[in-house]
């Protein structure tokens, strides 16, 4: 039976059918579906961990335990597993292991867009990767084959847009494979990385890669399609979607394990084509690997200067960006240029990204522009608080940055008191250590845990502070304000995220305080189900505005400027859109002049 899947999706069914017992992730754009999907098949365990390294030690253990395994993370995650990453590669394993790297060209969601083959040839392990869903599901299956084979873990690299697009796949029946051991393995010189047993390993690795070099040569999904001979493309993933739409004519080589590479069939490919190209997204990685072979790459009329040549290395492509590409470097006639449809224009308000209506965090950032103090952000909903009118972010790299940056402020001396806010699924992620070398190292930084009792940004998963898995048991639920005052912070206070007062109060405290301290901000996301039962639109009495805009200031969407104007000023009153606003209260508490009304006061 064949189905409609996204890339996503199909990975998890591969993992199913081939026989993955346990998968382990943590939630990242555009990578979280596969654990979500995976997690509703039987017979599986499948968790969300606390952040991507442990992830992969949990894939780990189940494959040193012989039982197939699957983890999956955002390209930026794998930076955060990659000591894990390279200790599976120095040791092996028992059963099969596949990590899965969704990379993110354009950044749709991510603050890099990092190509991770670079780490397969880093830590000399083989990378797969596929070109629609069939081949993702597919792939699955192979890298877990390859990995008993070779002993080493898999590299299987998606891209956002192959993610994120259904194509036809056609549905197989799990396979059920045993446990290729008895007993947890007791082999240190396998598995115990002490610098004596990893010198013996290194030589073992090198030979693994040329072994997996000579396999590369006859793997199927490395494979020609001959067309006309002027043109030959060696292209990879979703890329080779846009040669087969923009040169439908050309030869192409198209590459599903990217390392190590077929040298001999590329060798071969080259010598019976008079141009070769090489299409990739991102870095120019299988073109530097070319060229590095002596092999000629053409570049286009002008001379090569290293890097890539002909298609950009920045953002994602797609038939238009390689079309245009092809024109400029000669490879079409400019007449093959897409005619760009002429669409009627309408003019549509700008519609900036901004924290949603009712969101609880708007009343922490409320507060910190008051404050005038320098903010280090960090990865989630929270991080748009960076745009106006809130304006209050200063610092944002990655998860769990934000703690270590106010810190490091801090200790060289600036004179001003920092504020790190950081969200409740990220402070398990990457929080938790950073928070303890303040109070370790004597700092006094302000860290502000945002916790909306769910990992919001990527679709509500659970999270150590829900009191759910994954796979919906209940579980122990964490409780933020023991755990803080266990790593050793005194001055801890947690309020309602509703509270404006609460939270000024309690900011307020945490600055006077002259050592780390904490506040915790407490309401839940208001885009959950059971609070979206509560919602109730609030109303503004326009006999009592004033157009001071305090409330709009707040960047609520459901707050605006309505036709009536206020006669003193000539300015435009409030009004509240019924249809976003959810009733949290936080414009009727700011409100100088009491024009906003709260719930009890509507007499519904």
């Amino acid at each position: 039976m064949k189905v409609l899947l996204s890339a996503n999706e199909a990975v998890a069914r591969g993992g199913w059918e081939a026989g993955v017992e346990v998968a382990s992730a943590y939630p990242g754009t555009p990578s979280t579906e596969i654990l979500e999907s995976f997690a509703r098949y039987p017979d599986v365990y499948a968790e969300w961990a606390t952040n991507e390294k442990v992830a992969m030690d949990v894939a780990i253990g189940a494959a040193y335990a012989g039982r197939r395994a699957l983890t999956c993370m955002k390209h930026v995650g794998l930076n955060v597993a990659a000591d894990a990453f390279f200790y599976a590669s120095m040791t092996g394993l028992e059963a099969g292991l596949v990590f899965v790297s969704a990379d993110d060209p354009q950044m749709h969601s991510s603050q890099n867009e990092q190509d991770n083959r670079h780490y397969a040839k880093f830590a000399r392990v083989p990378c797969l990767e596929p070109s629609d869903s069939q081949e993702a599901k597919e792939l699955v299956g192979v890298a877990l084959e390859i990995s008993e084979q070779f002993d080493t873990p898999v590299l299987l690299r998606l891209t956002t847009r192959l993610c994120h697009t259904d194509t036809l796949v056609e549905l197989g029946e799990r396979v059920t494979k045993p446990p290729t051991v008895e007993k947890y393995p007791r082999n240190p010189a396998k598995y115990v990385m002490v610098p004596g047993n990893a010198r013996k390993k290194h030589p073992i690795i090198e030979e693994r890669i040329r072994q997996l070099a000579e396999f590369a040569e006859t793997f199927p999904h490395n494979r020609i399609e001959w067309g006309q001979r002027d043109l030959g493309i060696v292209t990879c993933g979703v890329a080779y979607q846009y040669a087969k739409e923009v040169f439908p004519e050309a030869s192409v080589l198209r590459l599903g394990m990217t390392y190590p590479l077929p040298r001999q069939m590329v060798r071969d490919f080259a010598a019976q084509v008079e141009r070769l190209v090489v299409l990739e997204e991102l870095d120019p990685f299988l073109e530097e690997e070319i060229r590095l072979m002596g092999v000629e790459v053409y570049s286009g009329p002008e001379p090569y200067e290293g890097g890539k040549s002909i298609f950009p290395a920045c953002g994602e492509l797609d038939p238009g960006v390689v079309r245009q590409a092809a024109i400029t470097a000669g490879l079409l006639p400019p007449s093959a240029a897409a005619p760009v449809p002429q669409l009627e224009k309408r003019e549509l308000p700008a519609r900036p990204p901004v924290l949603c209506p009712g969101c609880p965090h708007r009343s922490v950032f409320v507060e910190l522009r008051r404050s005038k103090l320098p903010i280090q952000g960090d990865i989630g909903c929270y991080t748009l608080g960076l745009l106006p009118p809130l304006s209050s972010i200063h610092t944002c790299g990655c998860m769990g940055a934000g703690i270590g940056v106010a810190h490091g402020a801090d200790v060289a001396g600036d004179e001003e008191r920092h504020v790190a806010v950081i969200g409740d699924s990220t402070f398990f992620h990457t929080g938790m250590p950073a928070l303890l070398n303040v109070v370790y190292n004597r700092g006094k930084s302000i860290t502000v845990i945002m916790d909306n009792r769910i990992t919001a940004m990527t679709g509500h998963q659970d999270n150590p502070s829900t009191g759910k898995t994954l796979q919906g048991q209940e579980t122990v639920k964490i409780d933020f304000e023991p755990l803080v005052r266990a790593l050793g912070v005194e001055e801890v206070h947690v309020v309602d995220a509703y509270d404006v007062k609460a939270v000024r109060d309690a900011f307020k405290a945490c600055r006077q305080h002259d050592g780390p301290s904490v506040l915790i901000t407490r309401r839940e996301c208001a885009l959950l189900p059971e609070v979206r039962r509560t919602w109730l639109p609030l109303r503004i009495d326009p006999e009592k505005c004033v157009a001071c805009w305090t409330c709009i200031r707040t960047g609520c969407p459901a707050l605006r400027k309505s036709e009536e104007i206020f006669e003193k000023t000539g300015r435009q009153k409030a009004e509240i859109d019924p249809l976003l606003c959810t009733g949290c209260e936080l414009c009727a508490q700011l409100c100088p002049n009491g024009a906003i009304l709260f719930r009890d006061q509507m007499g519904e």
